[in-house]
Order: structure tokens, then sequence, then C-alpha cells
């Protein structure tokens, strides 16, 4: 069996993956989207299922408001004693941790490793009945950036630290170093990362036998001659108990579409790890197009964007870019959004979006829902998000229903409205966009109301630190009793 990469083309930043017996496991970055930090489970590396998120909700008060960019950064996943750890980095809080017995299962609340400003990307290691966390350092919280440090803990990951030493300085060779990942294999301990930037860098390996070094750099993945801008932050994953055989998966930064996610092949040479395709053991490797499942298992785990919105609650593919609250949305012959009371026109801090990824380079999404607007400045809508971003709805304008499209900007005043239908009459409406992968990393939107010639094209706009998102919301601009029931969310990949 041969894949293809990216084998997730979906936003899952930051990736860091485990093998337990024949079972891998994946986490991501989050962000502010809640729920925090998606749990994902494999049998092979290529085929991905959404199992779970580590957090329900961020349990820092702010986050009941949107904080674009801010919140769950680069987690990274370790199995230890019968228990899995996901160790979180919030950068204005710190280094938490959260621990289950069960991945599928209820996650542990959270529990401080690293009280502070500036810590990131921090992953666990067992050695010596301790527990040591290598972690790097955010320039926009720290003042600095291009330095690793670790700092000890005990074996449970139950006391906080008051001290980290730093191991390694990439400013002359490696600068911009970050997303580290530790093991121990061999005589050495490795630590894996990427520097030069998310945009156009490179993976670097370290390795040292002593914990706080010295450690000793090689690059040992390049963009090469390849499109795979980057190489970025990734996990390095033992295929078996011997220790035989590894893979690397990693991000690449593709815009709208965000930061999707390659698997490479590994080679050994030298005591170095060797990522992607290896012409000449003494060079750093180059990401390759595809390949062959690095486990012999077909399965049929997928990603399904699509909701009937048939049950209780919401498919694991939707998040808010805020803590939910119990009145934003119930389920009652489909999901039936309340236009929750919002003082802004600006749709950019708006707590209650419903959303979830792009999933594919050309597609089309279709979604129905039932109109129950109530007072004037009543609203329902669907939106292609992002630092940018349009959206059509419709609103409630002296006593009237009215279809409108609209763009604003994340810390833009007001969004501005771009045109406005006569009367809307109809009880139900349909929103539906075409999406067009038109060059690299560019993705043209169409907009079209149902049975409509109401159209309008955008471009799609990455976030910040995330990709484009679609969703869909209700609001009011008083107190209301109005909604909008959605029958369905239909994403449609169309080939091109």
């Amino acid at each position: 069996m041969n894949y293809e990469n990216p084998v997730l083309f979906a936003d899952y930043s930051d990736p860091d993956v485990i093998r337990v017996g024949d079972d891998f496991y994946m986490v991501a970055s989050s962000f502010n989207h809640v729920p925090g930090v998606p749990v994902l489970h494999s049998k092979n590396l290529v085929e991905w299922e959404i199992i779970n998120y580590v957090l329900p909700k961020i349990p820092f008060e702010r986050f009941d408001r949107v904080c674009h960019g801010d919140g769950a950064w680069a987690p990274s996943i370790r199995y230890n004693d019968g228990k899995f750890y996901c160790l979180i980095p919030f950068p204005d809080e710190g280094i938490f941790v959260s621990e289950t017995s069960d991945p599928y299962g209820k996650w542990s609340l959270l529990r401080p490793l690293l009280v502070g400003k500036g810590f990131e990307d921090p992953c666990p290691i067992w050695a010596h009945g301790k527990c040591f966390v290598v972690f790097a350092f955010a320039k926009s919280r720290a003042g600095f950036n291009s330095k690793l440090a670790i700092f000890e803990t005990d074996a449970d990951l139950k006391t906080p630290a008051e001290k980290y030493a730093f191991v390694y300085d990439g400013h002359d060779m490696n600068p911009k170093i970050e997303g580290p990942k530790f093991h121990k294999i061999g005589k050495y301990f490795y630590i894996l990362a990427p520097a030069g930037g998310f945009q156009c860098g490179w993976q670097v390996a370290l390795r040292s036998e002593k914990i706080y070094g010295p450690y000793e750099p090689k690059i040992v993945m390049l963009q090469g001659d390849t499109d795979v801008n980057g190489p970025h932050q990734g996990a390095l994953i033992d295929l078996d108990d011997e220790g035989r055989r590894w893979a690397f998966m990693h991000f690449q930064d593709m815009g709208p579409f965000g930061r999707v996610v390659h698997l490479q092949p590994v080679a050994w040479a030298h005591g170095w790890p060797l990522f992607g395709r290896v012409e000449d053991d003494l060079i750093a490797g180059e990401p390759v197009e595809g390949g062959e499942y690095p486990v012999d298992i077909k399965t049929d785990y997928t990603i399904d964007p699509n909701d009937n919105f048939a049950g209780d609650k919401l498919s694991p593919v939707w998040q808010t870019p805020a803590n939910p609250q119990d009145d934003w949305y119930s389920f009652k012959h489909g999901l039936k959004l309340n236009c929750i009371y919002y003082a802004r026109s600006a749709l950019s801090d708006l707590p209650q979006l419903i959303m979830q990824k792009v999933q594919y380079r050309n597609f089309s999404v279709k979604c129905k829902c039932k109109l129950n607007l109530v007072n004037d400045g009543d609203e329902v809508g669907f939106t292609v998000f992002g630092r940018e971003y349009s959206y059509i709805c419709v609103v409630r304008i002296e006593g009237r229903n009215y279809l409108e499209i609209r763009k604003g900007s994340i810390g833009g005043a007001e969004d501005e409205t771009l045109c406005r239908s006569q009367p809307y009459p109809d009880d139900y409406v349909t929103f539906q966009i075409s999406a067009r992968y038109e060059e690299r990393h560019r993705l043209a939107i169409k907009y079209t109301f149902g049975g409509s010639a109401f159209t309008k094209k955008f471009y799609a706009s990455k976030g910040r630190w995330v990709g484009a998102k679609m969703g869909i919301y209700a609001r009011a601009n008083s107190i209301s009793k109005g909604s909008a029931t959605f029958k369905f969310f239909r994403v449609t990949p169309v080939n091109r």
C-alpha cells in the first residue's frame, strides 16, 4: 500500500506522535480553540481518526473571550508506567500537564510544571528516577528565542519546577530553534527540533550521552529541491520494540490551508536519524512525496467534516474560538443556534462561532437552516474565517429578513456590508460555497445563497497561527429569543 503526502491535509499544527503497542496517538496545537488539544489515533501513521480532546475548556478565565493565537501551543504526548501524559504550554501562563490511563476517556485537570511567560514546546523524558522536560522560548513573551532548556520534576510530574538550565544555544548555527522532542536511543539522548522558522527552516538533531549535554548538532532534513517549505516541527516515532524501524511526522505551512502533516521514512547513519529521501548518508535528507505504508495495515479511519446534527452533541471536528457557554446551542430537530447578544458588528471576536478546519484543496460546502429570527438585529450566517474573513448571512431589519455578504478583519472596527438582497421571505436558507486551489497556497472562495445568483468571490486568509476555518453562527444586537436550526453541514471534495 502506498500513501501520498501530506497524509493529513488539515491544520494539525506542531504534531507529536507516539506508539503504544500497535496503536499510534497524535496531539497537536489548538491555540485558543475549544475543545483544546485534539487526540488522534491511527494504526499505520497514514489514516487517522479524532478520538478525544485533552481540554473540554481552557481553564483560564480570559479564554471565555476570544484570544486569537493564545492558548495551547505545541503539546507533547508520552506514555510511561501505564499512563499517558500530555504536556501543554500556554505562552502567557506556563507549562502544564494532564494525564490519563485511557486516551479515549477523561484527562485530568491541568497542573502546573513551570509557571511563567514565554515557555513553549515542552517534551518529557524519564531517566534516573526523575522526569526531565526540554522546552523552548517564545520571543514575543520571553524577549529571546533560539535557545533550549531543561527542567526537572518527579517521575509522576507532580512537583512544579522552580528553575531550569540552558542546554543549547542555536543563535550561530540553528537560529529560531524550537519545538524540541526528547528521546533516549542507545547510548545517546537525542533532541529533535526544527530551526530557521516555519516557512523556510530545517530539521536538526542534537545528541549527547548526558541529559544536560553538551549537545552535538546535525541538520537531518532540508527542503532541498522539493515544494515542502519548512519542513517544520514534528515527531520521531519508533515502529517496533527493537528500535529497528522509525518514521518521522512533521508539518508544512500552507497558508490558508494551515499546517498540514507529512510522513517521512527514517534512515540511521553514523548514529544520526536522517529524514526523508537520503542520497548521501553524510548529508541531510529531503521530504518525500509519498511511499509505502510504514505499517502494513489498512483501516477505514478518516476525519469526516460532515454533520447531520442528528445526535445530542457536535461532531469532534467542531471547535469554538472561546470557552463555550450552555446557552449557545441545543439539539432539537437539528442544531439550534440561539441568537446570543453580541455588542459589536465585527465578527472577529464573536465567541460563539462554531468552526472546523479546511480538509481539501478543492471542495464545496452546503448547509441548510430554518430561520426563527425575531428581533431586528437577529442574524445567522456562514463564514470562512481568518485574519481577513468573509461571510454570508441572513439578518432581520425593520421586521423583515435580508441576505447579506460582508467582510472584515481581526482587529478591524466594523465589518463591511458588500451587498444586500431584496427582502427574503423564505423560512429556510441554504448557504453554499465553492473553494478552489488557484495557485501555491492560495484558496479562492465563492459564496452563493441556495437558489440565488447572489454570489461573491474572496480569497481565504490564514488566522493567527492557524489556517482558515469555516463555520456557522447566530447572534443578536439585543437580548433576543431568536434562533436558527441547522439541518446539515455537508463538505464535498472536488477533483480538479
